[in-house]
């Protein structure tokens, strides 16, 4: 899949990495890490292999297409409820961009979950917590003792709760220093 929009690209030299290459996207910019022996044309060359494999990356964790988020949706509501039949009860999944206080949300009457375009680079386990937050809305609306207890069925709920917990300080830093 083409990238849509050239993203803003870091790249980082290094003397003591002497063949690999690595890549990751952080806050919707990618850095790329490359040996310091690299010629110009050797990192044009590995930068565009990353981003090809970051795309590739992209589009099977579900965050380029709706259709490859539900399916994304599904694999957890298998995995960790599947006594709830859920995809049965799901009627789509998608990315939304008008969400600014929340980072995703579900209409458990017509089986309907959003997610915030705002956590589309973050990490894949982060994203997963919060369609499995949103899942487990489909069996219990509420955020009750028994909502918590599913949602806790995912691995890394903890973790992932923390880390938006901090994201979400950071920006309403941001927007308290203006």
């Amino acid at each position: 899949m083409a990238r849509k929009a050239l993203p803003d690209v870091e790249v980082k030299r290094s003397r003591r990495r002497k063949k690999t290459v690595a890549a990751y996207e952080d806050q919707g910019r990618v850095v790329v890490m490359i040996p310091d022996q690299f010629t110009p044309a050797e990192e044009r060359e590995w930068v565009d292999r990353m981003l090809a494999r970051l795309d590739d990356r992209n589009e099977r964790d579900g965050r380029t297409s709706d259709a490859a988020l539900e399916s994304r949706a599904v694999r957890l509501a298998s995995r960790h409820l599947s006594e709830f039949h859920l995809p049965l009860h799901l009627r789509s999944v998608r990315w939304v961009d008008n969400q600014r206080n929340r980072w995703g949300s579900c209409t458990p009457e017509d089986g309907t979950i959003r997610i915030s375009r705002r956590i589309i680079m973050m990490p894949s386990w982060v994203i997963d917590y919060v369609l499995m937050h949103e899942l487990a809305h489909l069996v219990h609306p509420d955020h009750s003792p028994a909502f918590w207890k599913l949602v806790s069925r995912y691995p890394k709920a903890e973790r992932a709760k923390g880390y938006l917990e901090a994201v979400a300080d950071i920006e309403q830093t941001r927007e308290t220093l203006g």
